[in-house]
């Protein structure tokens, strides 16, 4: 069993920036692909960008909506994964959820914490 623990969302102005964390314990195995997403209210949850554990950097992937001002990366040695999301806007208003997914398909996910983007 995998627990996912997310942290560091809140309410910030238009422009303005938040980091988000996510730690994982329990059984972990590797590979596995670390990802955030998000859901708004009345919408679907959507993919927000995934990163996997391969190589010192990990392949990233992010939704086109926030391509330039959102970067993933993750520490393997601590399986957490962050999201530092830059000139927030308030569309970005959103549940983000943290998702863990592993090579034999058992998929987590965490709780999800609030972030909410004033104008």
């Amino acid at each position: 069993q995998v627990q996912l623990v997310e942290s560091g969302g809140g309410l910030v102005q238009a422009g303005g920036s938040l980091r988000l964390s996510c730690a994982a314990s329990g059984n972990i195995f590797s590979p596995n692909a670390m990802g955030w997403y998000r859901q708004a209210p009345g919408k679907q949850r959507e993919l927000v960008a995934i990163i996997s554990s391969g190589g010192s950097v990990g392949v990233t992937n992010y939704a086109d909506s926030v391509k330039g001002r959102f970067t993933i990366s993750r520490d393997n040695a601590k399986n957490t994964v962050y999201l530092q999301m830059n000139s927030l806007k308030p569309e970005d208003t959103a549940v983000y959820y943290c998702r863990l997914t592993m090579i034999n398909g058992l998929a987590s996910w965490g709780q999800g914490t609030q972030v909410t983007v004033s104008s």
